[in-house]
């Protein structure tokens, strides 16, 4: 399941995570985004992720941030992929 940069930014107070590598979230981010490493949140998606909460998850292109999604949803948790990760969000400013 994915969303638009589009959409994403519509929602009120969404629940975005940046999975890219710590350095690349600190050079720019979209805004209220926070920094949870793939590996990391891949891991232990328990000690971040509410079951009862939606979230939004990004990489650089969509790809890897797809099938975390996939993934984390199969585990029970209400992920969704921003399509075209942060590359869609630059282009879309």
């Amino acid at each position: 399941m994915e969303i638009s940069v589009e959409d994403l930014l519509k929602l009120p107070n969404p629940n975005i995570i940046d999975i890219r590598p710590g350095q690349k979230y600190n050079d720019n981010h979209i805004p209220g985004a926070i920094n949870i490493r793939f590996a990391t949140l891949m891991s232990v998606p328990e000690r971040y992720l509410n079951k009862n909460e939606t979230y939004y998850i990004y990489c650089q292109v969509g790809m890897t941030s797809l099938h975390a999604s996939q993934v984390l949803r199969v585990k029970g948790y209400k992920v969704i992929s921003i399509k075209g990760g942060y590359e869609a969000y630059i282009l879309g400013k």
